[in-house]
């Protein structure tokens, strides 16, 4: 009987050990693998360093030496260059030099001159840094007549305006993360913002003009807010002051789905080749590439400027939702061609842009121990705008949100040790039970 007793705690201090092994190893590896940056720091990751010395050194080195910068697959600054002096300064600085015909002055006067022509609506153009070109872009609205009359402003500037059709419309997204709706439509919310005193929505000018009232849900019982300032065409840009004046708890988080979040804690401006995502209420979240920088759209509303372009799909009631990169805020979608199921191209209004017109900043939650970018579960009604009920933070982990956590490397390693300590000891106890029983029979065999 007591050796049977002994055989069965020995077994289940082994499964034990095991048990702990795995879960130590679990809780080490995923809390290494998900270990976000210092939140004391600025979050500083390999495409936005890329991205801010590329913008250094045209700005060091002048527009009619160099015609822009973007991020290559691998992550590293390229800067276009017009002459083998400034490739040499670009690389001594650690970026790739590319060499190219035309400087930035040159592509910015061929636009300057498409601005200057008669306007047509379902036309865009942008700047592609890549292939030193001016595009331009003309949707199936485009008669024949308007689009060979573009074509001959665009033979007459020369031959780096490369003139391309385009299947679908350019069309505002009027129809994030979080609905809102008016008498003008549905739209997303974008960012919320304050000016130090009230706490406001920045979205789409084009979800309506100043004074649309908004609601959080269909049947119009529960007022989000009022449009209280923007600007369209020209910008794209609107302000939509809360009813109660407050974001609420979690007001720093933008929705993803799924009762999730992404965390926002700084704004900034996007590079050519970055990964961006975007949310939105309609085809919710979305990513892709930046694909070209300072893009004129002709919506039939009238002309946007200095738009973000990029290949992220989109579709109507997606506008004014945020667009985001490694928890910094970017843009909120304006408008664009195509739908999440071809796909399609889609531009965003700059955030720092919109936000100094505005005068307002992003609203700080307060929470200094949030990483940048990090995924979240939102509380009910969090990133919702109108949010009524008040949220309690990002507490309501699940078990493998807690293993994942980076203050578990430690504890993790303490399990992962004494279950190892736990096994040798079971292994060396029974051997040592083997060998006194080895020996007892050798005695009653021998002796």
């Amino acid at each position: 009987m007591r050796h049977a007793r002994r055989r069965i705690v020995r077994r289940v201090t082994r499964l034990a050990a095991v048990g702990g092994l795995l879960v130590g190893s679990a809780m080490v590896t995923r809390a290494v693998a998900s270990e976000p940056p210092d939140a004391s720091a600025p979050p500083r990751t390999l495409a936005r360093t890329a991205s801010g010395a590329g913008a250094d050194l045209v700005s060091r080195l002048g527009t009619d030496r160099t015609a822009g910068h973007w991020v290559d697959s691998d992550g590293r600054p390229v800067v276009a260059v017009t002459d083998e002096r400034t490739a040499e300064a670009v690389r001594r600085a650690g970026a790739t030099a590319k060499p190219v015909r035309h400087s930035m002055s040159e592509l910015r006067s061929a636009t300057a001159t498409l601005r200057a022509a008669p306007r047509v609506s379902g036309t865009a153009w942008a700047l592609d840094y890549r292939s030193n070109e001016v595009v331009v872009r003309g949707d199936r609205t485009v008669s024949g007549s308007d689009w060979s009359r573009l074509t001959g402003v665009a033979q007459g500037i020369g031959g780096f305006v490369r003139m391309e059709r385009t299947e679908g419309t350019f069309t505002t997204r009027l129809n994030g993360a979080e609905p809102i709706l008016s008498t003008a439509g549905r739209c997303s919310a974008g960012f919320n913002v304050t000016d130090g005193t009230n706490d406001f929505i920045l979205t789409a000018g084009h979800c309506g003009p100043t004074g649309s009232v908004w609601f959080g849900d269909g049947r119009g019982d529960r007022q989000v807010g009022r449009t209280v300032a923007g600007s369209f065409p020209g910008d794209d840009f609107s302000l939509v002051e809360y009813a109660n004046g407050k974001a609420g708890d979690g007001a720093d988080l933008v929705a993803v789905g799924d009762g999730k979040g992404v965390r926002i804690t700084g704004t900034g401006e996007p590079a050519v080749g970055q990964r961006v995502f975007r949310s939105g209420s309609t085809s919710g979240l979305r990513d892709g590439r930046v694909t070209a920088l300072d893009a004129t759209v002709n919506y039939p509303e009238g002309t946007v400027t200095g738009l973000i372009e990029t290949d992220v799909c989109a579709e109507p009631g997606d506008s004014g939702g945020p667009m985001f990169s490694e928890g910094i805020a970017l843009g909120v979608t304006s408008g664009g061609s195509g739908d999440c199921d071809k796909g399609g191209t889609t531009f965003f209004q700059p955030l720092p842009e919109a936000m100094e017109s505005l005068g307002v900043r992003l609203v700080d939650s307060g929470r200094q121990d949030a990483a940048a970018g990090t995924s979240a579960t939102a509380p009910p009604g969090a990133a919702a705008p109108g949010a009524q009920a008040p949220a309690t933070g990002v507490e309501g982990s699940t078990l493998l949100a807690r293993l994942t956590d980076r203050r578990n490397v430690g504890p993790g390693l303490l399990i992962v040790a004494g279950s190892l300590v736990a096994l040798v000891a079971t292994r060396w106890i029974r051997a040592e039970a083997d060998r006194k029983a080895y020996q007892r029979h050798y005695s009653a065999t021998w002796g």
